[in-house]
C-alpha cells in the first residue's frame, strides 16, 4: 500500500500525539493543525487522502469546516471525530456528505479501522474476492468437469455471476481474467452437456427435463393470475442473468422478490422462436403445424413475432382459462414506452397484463451496427453497466415504480440472452439459408463437424424445416459464423459483438422473477 496522508485537526490535537504516532507507525502520513481556518489554508495548497476533524472547535466549527473543505475539494474523504452524540448533529453531518463519524474518546484501532475502511475498502476487498475465488475455484472447476445434471448447470451458472460481479466490484484483473477462462471452459462442457440431452428434452424423453420456454407461463405466470391480485408479466427481449443482477437492487427498493430462478430458453435462442413458443406454450413445429398462416421462415421479410397475442389466447383455449382478463401491449419505440408509462396504472386493472418490451434487444443489435455503443459495451462489464443505465432512466422503471405504489404482482422474464462473440468460423450454404450469426438453417450447409452442433431432422428437436433437405446448425461458445465470401470483413465487423441464436449459458440460462410490490404489505 503506498504511503496515504492525512489531516488530522482538532484544537485539543496534543491530547492525540499518541494517536498521531500510531498511525505513522502503521504507514501514514499525519499533518496536524489545531484550527478549521489554517487546515483550510492548507488544502489550497497541499493534497491529502483523508481529513480527521474535530466537531467542536473555537472560531470554525467542524461543520463550517466541512463545507468550506467541500467547496474547493467535493470528493475529499473527511471523518467527523465528536463528543456530541445527538442526533441532530448526526443528521447534519451526514447531510454535510462525510465519509465516517467517530464519538469521542477514540481509541487508535478506531482510527485506524475508519482510514482502513474508507482508503483501503478497494485493495481489501480485491485481496478477500481473489482469496475466497481461489478457494472455490477448484470446486467450481469439479463440478464443470463432472457429469452434472441441468439444476447443476444452472447453479454453477448462478456462482459464475455472482464471481463476476464480485471481480467487478474488486477490480482484480488477474483473477478476472481467471474467471473469464473457467466461463470459457464451462461453456465448452455446457455445449456438451445440451447436445446430449436437448432431443431428449424437447421429446419428453427425459424423465427430469429443465423447464424450457414453452412451460414458461403455465408453470410461473399462471398459478399466480386471479390468486394473488392483479398480475403484470413483463418480457424483457434479451436480457440475459447478469444484466437482471445488474438491475436488481433498483428494483428491490420498490419490491420484494418472491422468486428468482432461471428456465432454458429453446433453440435456436432467437426471438422468433423462443418468444413464440412462451406465448403458444409449445415448440415451434406445432406453431407452424396448427397455424401456419402465422409462421414465417427465416428467410421470409415479414415481421415474425406480429401474432403473439393470438398465440397467447390459443394457450388459454387449451388450458381452459379462457376466463382471464388479459392485456397484452407490446413497447417497439421510446413514444410507446412514455405512453405506457404515464398510463402504467392502467396495467392494474386486468387478471394478467402482458408488457413485452424490446428495448434490450433493439440495443443489442445497435451495438453491432454502431462504433458508439459498441465502444460503451465493449465487454460483459460495460454492457451490464449500459443496461443499468437504461434501465434507470427507462419509461419501464417509471411505470414499474408507478404499479408498485399499489397491491400488485410483477413477473419478469426474458425470451433469451446473447453472449459476446469472438472466434469467426467458416461455413458455407445457399441463399435461402437464414443470415443469423449464431446458427443457420438452410440446405446444403457445409461447415467443420467439430464445431458446431447439427440437427438434420429438426422435426427431432421441435423445429419446422425451411425446406425438404434443410437443417439446423448451432454454434457454441464464442463462435459466430462468417460466409468464405469477403470472410474477413464480416470477421472483423461483428467480432466482440454481442449475438444471439446458439447455445451458451449466457443465452439459455435465462431469470424468471416472481415480485411483489412492498405496497401490498403496508
Amino acid at each position: 500500500m503506498s504511503q496515504a496522508s492525512v489531516l488530522w485537526v482538532d484544537d485539543e490535537i496534543e491530547i492525540l500525539e499518541a494517536h498521531r504516532r500510531f498511525l505513522e507507525m502503521k504507514g501514514y502520513t499525519v499533518k496536524t493543525f489545531t484550527n478549521g481556518y489554517d487546515a483550510v489554508d492548507h488544502l489550497a495548497h497541499v493534497h491529502v487522502d483523508i481529513v480527521l476533524l474535530d466537531e467542536s472547535m473555537p472560531g470554525m466549527s467542524g461543520l463550517e469546516t466541512i463545507s468550506r473543505i467541500k467547496q474547493v475539494h467535493p470528493h475529499l474523504p473527511i471523518v467527523l471525530i465528536t463528543k456530541n452524540e445527538t442526533e441532530s448533529l448526526m443528521e447534519e453531518a451526514i447531510g454535510s456528505q462525510i465519509a465516517d463519524y467517530l464519538i469521542k474518546p477514540v481509541n487508535p484501532n478506531q482510527v485506524l479501522l475508519s482510514l482502513k475502511k474508507i482508503l483501503d475498502n478497494k485493495r481489501l476487498v480485491a485481496e478477500h474476492t481473489a482469496s475466497s475465488y481461489q478457494r472455490q475455484f477448484r470446486t467450481m472447476l469439479d463440478a464443470v468437469n463432472n457429469n452434472t445434471g441441468h439444476q447443476q448447470w444452472v447453479h454453477l451458472y448462478q456462482k459464475l455471476i455472482y464471481w463476476e460481479l464480485e471481480m467487478e466490484k474488486s477490480e482484480s484483473p488477474a483473477w478476472a481474467e481467471v474467471h473469464r477462462s473457467q466461463v470459457r471452459e464451462a461453456n465448452a462442457d455446457f455445449f456438451k452437456f445440451v447436445s446430449r440431452h436437448y432431443a431428449a428434452w424437447v421429446s419428453n424423453a427425459d424423465l427430469d427435463p429443465p423447464l424450457l420456454s414453452p412451460m414458461l407461463f403455465r408453470n410461473k405466470v399462471l398459478p399466480h393470475v386471479k390468486k394473488d391480485g392483479p398480475v403484470v408479466w413483463v418480457v424483457v427481449d434479451n436480457l440475459r442473468l447478469d444484466q437482471w443482477k445488474a438491475i436488481e437492487p433498483m428494483l428491490n427498493v420498490f419490491y420484494r422478490i418472491k422468486e428468482e430462478e432461471c428456465f432454458f430458453s429453446i433453440l435456436p435462442t432467437a426471438t422468433q422462436y423462443c418468444r413464440n413458443a412462451i406465448f403458444y406454450g409449445g415448440m415451434p413445429l406445432e406453431i407452424e403445424q396448427d397455424f401456419p398462416a402465422y409462421w414465417q421462415r427465416d428467410d421470409d421479410e415479414e415481421g415474425k413475432n406480429m401474432h403473439e397475442a393470438f398465440l397467447f389466447n390459443e394457450q388459454l383455449k387449451r388450458l381452459n382459462r379462457e376466463d382471464i382478463d388479459v392485456d397484452y401491449k407490446k413497447i417497439s419505440s421510446y413514444t410507446e414506452a412514455v405512453k405506457m408509462a404515464d398510463h402504467a396504472l392502467n396495467l392494474l386493472d386486468h387478471d394478467l397484463s402482458i408488457l413485452v418490451y424490446n428495448f434490450v434487444d433493439m440495443m443489442s443489435h445497435a451495438r453491432t451496427e454502431m462504433d458508439l455503443l459498441r465502444e460503451l459495451a465493449s465487454d460483459e462489464s460495460a454492457y451490464r453497466s449500459l443496461t443499468r443505465s437504461w434501465f434507470m432512466h427507462s419509461p419501464l422503471f417509471q411505470a414499474l415504480k408507478k404499479i408498485a405504489e399499489r397491491s400488485c404482482t410483477v413477473i419478469l422474464c426474458t425470451d433469451h440472452g446473447s453472449t459476446l462473440v469472438k472466434n469467426p468460423i467458416r461455413v458455407t450454404a445457399d441463399k435461402q439459408t437464414t443470415n443469423n450469426l449464431r446458427y443457420k438453417n438452410g440446405r446444403d450447409l457445409a461447415y467443420d463437424h467439430r464445431e458446431v452442433l447439427v440437427y438434420k431432422e429438426p422435426h427431432r428437436v421441435g423445429l419446422p424445416r425451411q425446406s425438404v433437405s434443410a437443417s439446423f446448425i448451432f454454434a457454441g461458445q464464442q463462435d459466430y459464423f462468417c460466409y468464405p465470401h469477403h470472410f474477413n470483413q464480416y470477421a472483423s465487423r461483428y467480432k466482440n459483438s454481442f449475438q444471439h441464436g446458439g447455445l451458451s449459458m449466457e443465452e439459455m440460462i435465462v431469470p424468471v422473477v416472481r415480485m411483489t410490490s412492498k405496497a401490498a404489505e403496508n
